[in-house]
């Protein structure tokens, strides 16, 4: 009994399996005709470059974000004239945009005294830029005196590229 058993439950398993296996069909149905394809339109580049009217474009579009000044002095000579102008340039061309000039000073002198200086230095700054026609409205001017260096050091070339006026666009 036990051997017919095993022989029932070999056969409907096997005829079970034999009940889920797929048989191909007979005809194959055609392939789908060649439909034409629309052509999906690629987007344009994404502009190349720095976005108009940030910092990145005044960085690229300007002689320099900088001045620099002798020691003591807040005065404007002909080569700060030439990067204020381009910097009037720009500014010309983004009339909503505002500035922001930062003066500097080297480490010599008090803390009191290059913060004065840092002073005038930004507001020579800001004074040429509106001679040359910009709105003094648009130009707000803060002096770091000594307490931002660019490079440290206390020799004469650390000293000279820490006496600047820089102009940083404001969003």
């Amino acid at each position: 009994m036990r051997m017919t058993s095993v022989m029932l439950l070999v056969s409907s398993a096997a005829l079970a399996l034999s009940a889920c296996s797929k048989k191909a069909p007979q005809d194959i149905p055609p392939p789908p005709a060649d439909t034409p394809t629309t052509p999906t339109p690629t987007p344009p580049p994404p502009p190349s470059g720095p976005v108009a009217g940030s910092q990145a474009d005044f960085l690229a579009s300007v002689t320099s974000d900088k001045i620099y000044f002798d020691t003591d002095q807040s005065d404007i000579d002909d080569s700060d004239r030439a990067t204020l102008q381009s910097q009037a340039q720009w500014l010309n061309r983004y009339p909503n945009k505002r500035v922001t000039i930062e003066g500097h000073a080297d480490e010599r002198g008090t803390r009191e005294y290059n913060l004065a200086l840092g002073e005038r230095r930004a507001n020579s700054a800001k004074n040429y830029l509106a001679a040359l026609g910009i709105d003094a409205a648009r130009i707000t001017t803060i002096s770091y005196g000594k307490e931002r260096p660019v490079a440290l050091g206390s020799d004469e070339a650390s000293w000279a590229q820490n006496r600047r006026a820089v102009t940083v666009t404001v969003d």
